[in-house]
């Protein structure tokens, strides 16, 4: 492994110049430069607009510009003056369509007008809003309300998910999967097990108090560029900051700040990473359980010489339980085994504990490298175990801090988008609304996944997103999709998951975030929750795209008023009409989080819902903070990656992407220009697997359950990567991932260790 100091001769600095000039570069292709400069400058700020990109905390006093290259440019994505207009799809069939690329599909521009699929021309054809709502409301009543699938993508406002998941119980199901189960579906499962919160315990004031900070599998450039402003400031306090991931990431190696005259004029960078680890793909539970170990033997030596403890020994006491099996486990694995599993030398998780113990307050950094295993929710437990033995949760500067993806994927889980029966506010809802909630359990992404492709799920509703793209499984999934009875897409542009559609199919048009949303009681505000479970306020500032536009809000009123029976205490047309009222109904639903909303979500910075492990109140069955013995450090245990010829595929996103939306087929990070059909892998696999760099590949994925998976086309490059381990884009290797290869007890998608065999294609098939 390189020195710290020697990395950014392998990746470039994020920010910096070519930073500015990609984000400038969109707003130019966007037709964008005037609106969207003129957004910039309130985006996530106090009475501005939140972001509709990533999730990250908003401060109460903003740099000057708070706003990262990707979300500026998905900004400018929102705000294009392209326009998909009626008589761009009656040029068109879907079945041409289908052949576009996702990123032509949604540079086109934005949806002006609803549409409807007309089977004999094979075109979606303008409709009006109240036959759209009659249709799809007879559709859905003819339906068992348990066929049918309520899916939410992360940027739905609090109000309009409130009212989403209020339809859906209404109409009699809790089939509400979201983006969550995709990605932090584990976080959810894992930390009430753990601390008795599904959120993290980090605030972004801890990060101006921390003594060290551990990065685990969370690509900080890409997905959430902003915290790299904590980082910096970090830095210059000397903190340092320990990562683990199998990639060199450029945000995790050096930061050029683009609003620093500095950094932007002098030569340097910031240097964030002060250790690098690159282990190996799926080896974090190794990785953690040598940390820990190293820790416990640190400890022994602290008390045979009477010095201070490493171990926090009084907090272990007072507020944990499991301590003793914990540590005993981790006595009991051997260094060899640890090596092997994480990749990694014993040298090196020596230096990093070694690091961590000698700080007052550490703050531990994950993402979708820890989530997406089969043991994705035991990877979460082990760095709660790391955390919990210096007592680093619930104290100034320190606690866990999970980063969710999608702007408000956090807070629609908060107002009761989720197929958990148990989680939902359901008793709240009997007691506002005077109906009897469904009890059932909901379905789930990969649930739904099944019940679309066995044939008992017939209806799909999406607010936003594009599943059919997301989800994995894509060639099943996409087969069984045509065979839905009925599929309504409610979007801003348009998707693959548009253009591959039920035997009836609906495209509604709705109002993005930044756009002013003006209904009877003059322009509304929504509200958001970020991913340290602050609540904000978000004002529009931009004219609709179109004026045949609606409001997500306005459009789940309309279908829910034509499927459901008609209530006197459910008040669609009101809520429409004034947003407050919403917010009222959820203050009234959830009190413990939302008392006194439309009073507090002006507050800069937002407002915090309660995080009760903050103050060591632990809301666990037996009232204590757990630790969890590991039983096994092998991440995916029934994926084999070790047999001759296979290697172990991590999927990404490039640093012109966010989620399934392709700004660009550059990735300038890892230095990737017009394709994203690309595997990264290691120099010496190659040789070994007789291949040289440039060739074609197929990937094929090497499990034996009867199904082929195969990804054409592919250019291998080699890349600092570990041995045994291969890189690729996502989604585009979503075929590769088996709909059963999905995180034990979470559900998902195991998207990070996928078992793969390469064959060289013939020329003739290129």
């Amino acid at each position: 492994m390189a020195a710290p100091d020697e990395l950014d001769a392998d990746v470039p600095a994020a920010g910096g110049w070519a930073s500015l000039a990609s984000v400038t570069g969109t707003l130019f292709h966007n037709e964008a430069a005037v609106a969207g400069a003129a957004a910039l400058r309130v985006q996530n700020k106090p009475g501005g607009f939140m972001c509709v990109s990533c999730a990250w905390a908003k401060p109460a006093h903003p740099h000057a510009a708070e706003f990262c290259e990707n979300g500026a440019k998905a900004t400018a994505w929102e705000l294009t003056k392209k326009r998909l207009t009626a008589e761009f799809f009656l040029e068109h069939t879907l079945t041409e369509l289908e052949s576009w690329s996702d990123h032509d599909l949604e540079d086109g521009g934005r949806l002006t007008v609803p549409l409807r699929w007309n089977a004999v021309t094979d075109k979606y054809e303008p409709i009006e809003w109240s036959e759209a709502y009659q249709e799809i409301g007879a559709q859905l009543r003819t339906l068992d309300p348990q066929s049918a699938v309520f899916y939410t993508s992360g940027r739905a406002s609090l109000e309009a998910s409130y009212l989403y998941q209020l339809f859906a119980r209404l109409y009699g199901h809790n089939n509400l999967p979201d983006s969550s189960n995709m990605c932090h579906e584990s976080t959810s499962v894992a930390l009430p097990k753990t601390i008795g919160s599904p959120i993290g315990t980090v605030w972004l004031e801890d990060f101006k108090h921390c003594d060290c900070i551990l990065f685990f599998g969370q690509n900080v450039g890409v997905s959430s560029p902003r915290l790299l402003h904590d980082l910096q400031d970090a830095r210059k306090r000397g903190v340092p900051i320990i990562t683990f991931n199998p990639l060199l990431e450029s945000g995790l190696v050096a930061f050029d700040n683009p609003q620093s005259p500095r950094d932007m004029l002098l030569p340097g960078h910031t240097q964030i990473s002060t250790q690098y680890c690159q282990l190996r793909p799926g080896g974090d539970i190794a990785a953690l359980a040598g940390l820990c170990k190293c820790l416990l033997d640190a400890d022994d030596i602290a008390r045979l010489s009477k010095g201070g403890r490493v171990l926090d020994a009084e907090f272990i006491t007072e507020h944990t339980h499991g301590f003793e099996a914990f540590e005993r486990a981790i006595r009991e694995l051997t260094w060899c085994e640890i090596e092997e599993r994480s990749g990694l030398k014993r040298s090196e998780l020596e230096q990093a504990a070694q690091t961590y113990g000698a700080a007052g307050a550490a703050i531990a950094v994950y993402g979708m490298g820890l989530t997406q295993h089969r043991e994705g929710v035991l990877n979460i437990q082990m760095l709660s175990n790391l955390l919990l033995l210096r007592g680093n949760i619930g104290k100034p500067g320190a606690g866990i801090c999970p980063v969710r993806g999608h702007s408000n994927v956090q807070g629609q889980r908060t107002v009761g988008i989720t197929e958990k029966p148990e989680l939902a506010p359901l008793e709240k809802l009997k007691e506002l609304y005077g109906f009897e909630p469904p009890r059932t359990p909901g379905l789930a992404t990969v649930d739904c996944c099944e019940g679309i492709m066995n044939g008992s799920v017939h209806a799909f509703i999406g607010l936003g997103g594009n599943f059919v793209r997301a989800a994995p499984e894509t060639r099943k999934l996409e087969a069984a999709w045509r065979k839905l009875r009925l599929t309504v897409q409610i979007a801003t542009k348009l998707n693959r998951s548009h253009v591959i559609h039920g035997e009836a199919a609906y495209l509604l048009p709705c109002l993005g975030r930044i756009e002013i949303d003006l209904q009877a009681t003059g322009p509304q505000t929504v509200s958001t929750e970020d991913s340290t479970g602050h609540v904000h306020a978000s004002h529009a500032v931009a004219d609709p795209a179109s004026p045949a536009l609606k409001s997500e809000i306005a459009i789940i009123a309309g279908m829910a008023q034509a499927t459901v029976p008609a209530n006197d205490k459910v008040k669609w047309n009101e809520w429409v009409d004034d947003y407050a009222l919403i917010r009222d109904q959820i203050a009234r639903t959830i009190p413990e989080v939302f008392h006194d909303f439309n009073a507090r979500f002006e507050t800069p910075g937002g407002f915090s819902r309660p995080v009760a492990a903050r103050d060591r109140i632990w809301k666990t069955e037996n009232k204590k903070a757990n630790f969890i013995a590991p039983p096994t450090t092998i991440a995916d245990p029934d994926a084999p990656s070790d047999a001759p010829g296979v290697l172990r595929l991590m999927t990404l996103r490039s640093d012109d992407q966010f989620n399934t939306t392709i700004y660009s087929l550059n990735d300038r990070f890892r230095r990737v220009h017009g394709t994203r059909m690309i595997l990264l892998v290691n120099a010496e696999d190659l040789m070994q697997l007789g291949m040289a760099e440039g060739t074609v590949v197929t990937a094929s994925t090497a499990v034996d359950d009867g199904v082929i998976r195969q990804v054409r086309g592919l250019t291998l490059r080699t890349y600092a990567i570990p041995r045994g381990a291969a890189g690729g884009y996502y989604p585009e290797l979503n075929p590769l991932i088996p709909l059963w290869h999905h995180a034990k007890e979470s559900k998902v998608p195991a998207a990070k260790s996928i078992p793969i065999r390469l064959s060289i294609e013939p020329i003739s098939d290129r």
